[in-house]
């Protein structure tokens, strides 16, 4: 379950187009942390930002010990134009905060939730989280991108060891940085929106968000036949199959709210990955689509 990355944001947020439970209760949250563990569930990805799930980890797996990477506050309150001793002060107040709640002195690996605050007020907070590593408050820093320009950006920096970005089937944007992240061995790969918020695994278009240039069906009706001519048993499957034969990715961030989830997903995760002749198949059968559908900051709202 190496791979398997259980992502938290579902635990503390109501989160995810395809989520139709909600936010767990305390306790589930508790049992399916719990029960994940016992899986054999390495790696658990979480953030400021995430409501609730932070304290909720932090009470779960506190004697446990697996690994926990989470994400600087967004620091949406701090200007781009605020001062050095502003940001470096949201800094602290943010890991204070993170392990606190996680209920650790140190943390595994701290992502800046922003990738733009490694450069802001002149590179004052990124500045303050290495001298947190320096401390030994942190272990490994990293970024969460949202644009490759951000990733490549990052992986150009050497004291970036991780970097999280999202990456699916679907996904055209990101084959340059994938081949500049096999240049860095050093940096541990993850990506998250894998079933595109849920969309590619839920297998009906009527879940699709209305924009002009998509043809929600025919996206999926295509992934269905290779679902089929692959030998794979649901479009999930194909989904995270497709992923896990990228060799520059070590990590799939997969965010779930119930324990029939995490069964499903543990399962997939014991299938054979595709190889490299299938991943080819399906990057040509499935069509280039625009970042407004790839991005799901900019779905239409509704």
């Amino acid at each position: 379950m190496a791979e398997f990355v259980l992502g938290c944001v579902q635990l503390g947020l109501a989160y995810g187009a395809a989520n139709r439970t909600g936010k767990p209760s305390h306790a589930a949250a508790l049992r399916l942390l719990r029960r994940a563990v016992a899986s054999g569930i390495q790696t658990y990805d979480v953030a400021r930002a995430y409501g609730d799930a932070e304290d909720r980890l932090g009470e779960a797996l506190s004697d446990c010990p697996v690994g926990i990477i989470t994400k600087l506050s967004p620091l949406s309150t701090i200007p781009d134009d605020a001062s050095a001793d502003q940001a470096v002060m949201a800094v602290e107040a943010s890991i204070v905060a993170s392990r606190e709640a996680l209920r650790r002195n140190r943390l595994d690996c701290l992502l800046l939730h922003r990738a733009a605050h490694r450069t802001l007020w002149a590179g004052a907070a990124w500045q303050r989280l290495l001298d947190y590593r320096s401390e030994g408050v942190i272990t490994r820093l990293g970024i969460s991108a949202q644009s490759a320009v951000e990733a490549e950006a990052a992986l150009a920096d050497p004291d970036v060891q991780h970097i999280q970005m999202p990456f699916n089937l679907l996904d055209w944007r990101w084959g340059r940085v994938l081949a500049l992240c096999a240049a860095r061995p050093d940096v541990t790969v993850h990506v998250r929106s894998v079933f595109l918020q849920g969309l590619l695994a839920a297998n009906d278009a009527a879940l699709w968000p209305s924009i002009e240039t998509v043809d929600a069906v025919a996206v999926v009706t295509a992934i269905g036949a290779l679902v089929r001519d692959l030998y794979r048993d649901s479009a999930a499957d194909l989904c995270l199959a497709y992923v896990r034969g990228q060799a520059e990715i070590h990590g799939l961030v997969i965010g779930l709210e119930t324990e029939e989830q995490l069964e499903a997903n543990l399962a997939l995760f014991a299938k054979p990955p595709l190889s490299a002749a299938e991943c080819a198949i399906v990057k040509a059968a499935l069509p280039c689509l625009p970042e407004q559908i790839l991005n799901p900051a900019l779905w239409p709202k509704t």
